[in-house]
């Protein structure tokens, strides 16, 4: 009796304007070449984040598969990630004290 894992990027989708990635990894485990089992997970990147100071941080896709670094360098043009960036800034801060959820 055999087993083996696999993990793949089974699902890759740009969504919004702001070309988010949303990245569906597929791990699958195989007895003797038959699938017994296949769960899913799920993951959203976007082309920055704002530090502490508001300063924008472009995301390190470094770690990512080739196919993934080579969507995000076509669909993260520079025009993309100051759009991201300003609807960041112009997004309220939440403070904890404020946060009614």
């Amino acid at each position: 009796m055999a087993l083996t894992k696999t993990i793949t990027n089974d699902k890759i989708e740009i969504v919004t304007e702001y070309r988010h990635l949303q990245i569906r990894t597929a791990t699958i485990i195989k007895e003797d070449g038959v699938e017994i089992t296949r769960t899913f997970h799920r993951k959203v990147l976007e082309s920055g984040k704002l530090d502490v100071s508001n300063n924008f941080v472009e995301t390190d896709v470094s770690a990512e598969t080739s196919e993934v670094q080579a969507i995000c360098n076509a669909v993260w043009t520079s025009t993309v990630k100051n759009a991201w960036k300003t609807k960041l800034l112009d997004q309220p801060i939440i403070s904890a004290e404020n946060d009614s959820r």
